[in-house]
């Protein structure tokens, strides 16, 4: 069976790594093109393309996927199926038809569940108890397509998007190399999704990590593990920022401070809109992260003053 694999960020190398290892014949993978990063803003190319190299597989890296010549470039490379794991772009119509078998995406949620680009954030900050992954058959419209398995683990209640994630990729590598064969063979069909199940994600933006302190703790919590490693759950103390890395609920609490206000308590405890917040982890601005009550110590008059103020 040949390939064409379309992928980006780390985590996706991990069922391009499992293809090759189980003998698939890889006519191309394809990825985004190497973009400015760090300081400097030097050239740095995506982590399946540094993979692909090692694997001494063909590289592609279009600007889009929308120009007609890298359409017929596709179309030369004659593959049977594709396979799309976080590529970056969704595929048009001229490209969906290429592969006789289509494509197949590995999407980290439970599907008709947490369709669209941010599955395994929305997961941890609804609080949800088990998780997954599915293996679906690209459609038009996004994460719609059908299905043609799913697995499941626990939801645990210290999962962090960055490890979770990639969790699920090496699960759904191994979910993809037990289906791709029944598939191609015919003896899986792919089942419609569950439409009016469906929820969407969207596209996380940097202000999505700013904390309202009055959430309740449970909330907050769930964003400093949500927002791992990006954008981050922060709020600011004496007009810069604090970045808020690790917290632990304490549901019990209950005072009339205002929520943001930092408590009288040996560690650094902050009120909130229902229970008090222990930040074990922050990291202000131009420094490295440290304990919070390393950093309660450090400053003065802190106890009574509200974070978030400016």
């Amino acid at each position: 069976m040949r390939l064409i694999y379309l992928g980006t960020p780390t985590f996706a190398a991990y069922p391009l790594e499992a293809l090759v290892q189980a003998g698939y014949e890889i006519a191309a993978v394809i990825t985004q093109p190497d973009r400015p990063a760090g300081r400097h803003g030097q050239l740095r190319p995506p982590p399946v393309k540094v993979v692909a190299e090692q694997l001494g597989l063909r590289v592609l890296q279009p600007e889009t996927l929308r120009d007609e010549g890298v359409v017929e470039q596709l179309r030369q490379l004659q593959p049977d199926v594709g396979i799309v794991a976080a590529y970056g772009e969704i595929l048009r119509r001229n490209v969906l038809e290429i592969p006789p078998l289509g494509y197949l995406n590995i999407h980290p949620s439970l599907l008709p569940f947490y369709r669209g680009p941010s599955p395994v954030t929305a997961a941890i900050l609804a609080g949800d108890e088990v998780t997954g992954v599915t293996i679906m058959k690209l459609e038009r419209a996004m994460d719609a397509g059908p299905i043609l398995a799913q697995a499941t683990i626990p939801l645990q209640p210290t999962a962090r998007t960055g490890p979770l994630t990639e969790e699920l990729f090496r699960i759904g590598a191994q979910l993809l190399l037990e289906v791709l064969p029944l598939y191609a063979s015919g003896a899986i069909v792919p089942h419609e999704q569950d439409h009016s199940r469906a929820t969407v994600t969207k596209l996380l933006a940097k202000e999505d990590g700013i904390i309202d302190w009055s959430l309740p703790a449970i909330v907050i919590e769930r964003m400093t593990r949500a927002y791992d490693s990006w954008p981050g759950a922060r709020t600011t103390w004496r007009g810069q920022q604090l970045l808020v890395r690790a917290a632990r609920v304490h549901p019990d609490w209950h005072g009339p401070e205002p929520p943001g206000t930092v408590l009288n308590a040996p560690s650094l405890l902050i009120a909130t809109g229902s229970g008090a917040l222990e930040l074990l982890e922050v990291q202000p601005a131009g420094k490295r992260p440290m304990p919070g009550d390393a950093f309660k110590r450090g400053q003065r008059d802190i106890v009574g003053q509200r974070l978030g103020d400016g």
